[in-house]
């Protein structure tokens, strides 16, 4: 009789990755937006619709049609599947959607804001247990917390929520987006998720709405302090440190440089939002195919096939600079910022280049860039950087986290 060896979740998904590549492609991993209807009104949200919108629920896919994309997903080999909104429990029939995909066999995470989480919704996830839950956190106090969200009596909620998932003991990990409201009360959301022992992390990244508009922008945070974030975390400069010895350098090798996409969209992964749009990802909205009208296989193979290939038609200061990985740069983000996937974001770049410096990275010259030395933004750069090593060694000295106001 054979017996499987063991081996843990960590060196099994780098194994899986491992044989993806370009050449490889294989939709391992995939993104389904199953609304954007949501309970909540945050201000920053780049996709949320009200809860009740009766047109956006007349355009969402119906519980059959997910089960036939389910279905051509399992064919096609797909893994991971992270479940998604919107807030996912806006919809009435949530729980059957969930079900049917995870007798498909899929690895399922739920990003949810918590606000519709119950006892007797708990106790069904108990049942059909997710690989993971992910609960956002808007702040640690009612007050800030019920600002970004806009709905009185979500912060309550919410907590109560987290008793719920934890005394059913589901895989729940804790998170925030930091912007200009909420920033002073990341040290307490991180230890309020310390006290439970679950997982927290948090991001600065902001984007335009889907829609176009850019309002979210203005909840964001200066480059400077988004930078100052990564000082005031020992272990999440350690993070960056080892990540860079990974990845500083070019984004592509040298046989794919011309390539415009170099992320893992339509190479190993994908995202479906809620009307059957498949897509590279859930920000860039240019390149769809409608699964209401074709197979996976086709969207994958085909028209994400050739999607991948496309070569940048312009060089930038992008095109050469090894330090996109520090950056985030992308195309769906250029898409979404300047209305061009190959138009680079300021905001990333400022940060971008901050970050190396204060890690101490080589900055190879890549063309006219307004933070390289010459540059408009040069001296700009300087001086943020001389506070925020200034700032870093008081933390040092006294030690205590940053607090910065940059």
């Amino acid at each position: 009789m054979a017996v499987l060896k063991e081996t843990d979740y960590a060196e099994f998904s780098k194994r899986i990755h491992g044989r993806v590549s370009p050449t490889s492609r294989r939709p391992i991993n995939g993104a389904i937006e199953v609304t954007r209807r949501c309970n909540l009104s945050c201000s920053h949200c780049y996709n949320n619709l009200p809860a009740g919108d009766p047109k956006a629920r007349a355009r969402e896919l119906t519980f059959e049609e997910y089960r036939r994309i389910f279905d051509q997903l399992a064919e096609a080999g797909t893994l991971w599947v992270l479940l998604t909104g919107g807030e996912i429990f806006a919809r009435a029939d949530f729980l059957d959607i969930y079900r049917y995909a995870k007798q498909k066999g899929f690895l399922l995470t739920l990003f949810t804001n918590g606000m519709a989480i119950n006892e007797a919704r708990a106790d069904f996830l108990a049942q059909w247990r997710p690989f993971a839950i992910e609960i956002t956190l808007y702040g640690d106090t009612r007050e800030t917390y019920e600002r970004l969200t806009g709905v009185p009596g979500s912060f309550d909620r919410v907590r109560r929520a987290i008793e719920i998932v934890l005394e059913r003991q589901l895989p729940l990990k804790l998170k925030t987006v930091v912007l200009k409201e909420n920033r002073h009360e990341l040290g307490a959301m991180k230890e309020f998720a310390e006290e439970l022992g679950v997982e927290f992390k948090f991001d600065a990244m902001i984007n335009p709405r889907l829609d176009g508009s850019l309002a979210p922008l203005a909840t964001r945070l200066e480059p400077a302090e988004v930078v100052a974030l990564d000082l005031e975390d020992p272990r999440r400069l350690e993070a960056w440190d080892t990540f860079c010895d990974h990845f500083h350098g070019p984004a592509q090798p040298p046989e794919r440089e011309d390539r415009l996409y170099h992320c893992g969209g339509a190479v190993n992964s994908f995202s479906i939002d809620p009307y059957g749009n498949l897509g590279l990802c859930g920000f860039s909205q240019k390149d769809l195919f409608d699964l209401r009208g074709g197979s996976f296989k086709e969207g994958w193979d085909s028209f994400l096939g050739k999607v991948v290939e496309r070569r940048v038609r312009t060089v930038t200061k992008c095109t050469t600079c090894h330090l996109k990985a520090l950056c985030g740069m992308c195309p769906a983000y250029g898409e979404l910022e300047n209305g061009n996937p190959e138009n680079p974001v300021d905001h990333l770049c400022h940060v971008a280049h901050l970050r190396a410096h204060m890690l101490e990275l080589e900055i190879s010259p890549h063309g006219e860039c307004e933070y390289c030395p010459g540059g408009r933004e040069y001296e700009l750069l300087l001086s943020e950087l001389c506070r925020l090593e200034a700032c870093a060694v008081l933390a040092s000295e006294d030690d205590k986290p940053l607090r910065t106001t940059i």
